[in-house]
């Protein structure tokens, strides 16, 4: 099995590229949406959260995500200290999802923040997706009804691309120009004639 990582900035597209992947019969792990589920829901996870924050982090049992983002937000530092007890977590999650999944001859994990959680060495290849800055700004103002400094700040607390596509295997241009599928294709075809070892 090869594994792969789909990764890109704020607005690159990379959710709908790993929606044509999985069209190709690539199922894909989204890193971002389980580690919301394992933080709402998780023992462990609760547990250290509770001891870090207190009881009022899961009001009624239910994660405060105002809180948890307020704590998040106020410290850099605090960031580390959270990501500590969710992305071991990730990683076991991922594991488990992948054996599950031993039939497929590729299976891919999404993430916004692969080299930041350090989970590029769970994976064989790294395809990054990339689109021009202004592009990214536009398609994430209309996705999320924010302003441009609010997005411009989201993109400023993340690795930024030039060091992400210097890092990455493979490179998807999303610039609603090239299309896509060409791109994806030629790529799928050479890790599986390749057995593509980075």
């Amino acid at each position: 099995m090869i594994k792969i990582a789909i990764t890109g900035g704020i607005g690159s597209g990379k959710s709908f590229v790993c929606r044509l992947l999985e069209d190709m019969c690539i199922p894909i792990y989204s890193a971002d949406n389980e580690a919301k589920r394992l933080t709402a829901s998780d023992a462990g996870i609760r547990e250290r959260l509770v001891s870090l924050l207190g009881e009022e982090v899961y009001r009624g049992g239910v994660l405060n995500k105002p809180l948890l983002a307020s704590y998040l937000f106020s410290h850099q530092a605090h960031v580390l200290q959270v990501n500590s007890i969710i992305h071991p977590r990730v990683r076991e999650d991922f594991a488990a999802w992948a054996k599950l999944r031993n039939g497929y001859e590729i299976v891919g994990m999404e993430s916004a923040i692969l080299y930041e959680s350090g989970f590029q060495d769970m994976v064989d290849v790294v395809i990054m997706v990339y689109a021009p800055e202004t592009l990214r700004i536009r398609r994430a103002m209309a996705r999320d009804g924010a302003s441009e400094e609010q997005i411009r700040a989201r993109m400023a607390a993340q690795m930024n691309d030039e060091e992400k596509l210097r890092l990455a295997d493979f490179t998807v241009v999303n610039d609603g120009m090239q299309p896509l599928m060409p791109q994806l294709n030629r790529i799928v075809e050479q890790l599986k004639t390749e057995k593509f070892v980075p």
